[in-house]
């Protein structure tokens, strides 16, 4: 059943219907229209003035190599166990603190590893890091 005439065709409209586009543009430009001369309105305060002094340098990275026999070195400068301990409280009272970065050698005993890390931790460094290879083999 239809309710139309059967001269009716059904043909597709092929062609944009533009009022709604032009009813969203009015509404638009009313919008704009009031906002601008609310956008206008300025209060007047005083920023305050960058400096162009450089900032404070980062901190120097510090190195702590673990050979294959155990021996800590600090920045490349061999250390002992008593001396590692004091440089890192030394390490840890600086402001800002220097990021400590362990090497370990392949061949070491982790327990070596993990002693250097148990006394930087005691001393209070937070910033632990560690340096591995990227040659896999």
């Amino acid at each position: 059943m239809s309710f139309g005439t059967q001269n009716d065709t059904d043909e597709v409209m092929n062609e944009i219907n533009m009022t709604p586009l032009v009813d969203v543009m009015l509404v638009l430009l009313i919008v704009f229209i009031i906002t601008i001369p609310v956008m206008k309105h300025s209060v007047n305060i005083e920023l305050p003035r960058a400096s162009n002094q450089p900032q404070d340098a980062k901190p120097q990275t510090i190195r702590l190599t673990v050979d294959a026999q155990g021996s800590y070195f600090w920045n490349d400068e061999a250390v002992d166990d008593a001396q590692l301990q004091t440089r890192l409280a030394e390490a840890a009272a600086k402001q800002p603190q220097s990021p400590l970065h362990i090497r370990g050698d392949r061949a070491v005993r982790y327990e070596r590893v993990a002693q250097a890390m148990a006394a930087a931790q005691r001393a209070g460094i937070t910033q632990i890091g560690f340096i591995t290879d990227n040659n896999v083999r």
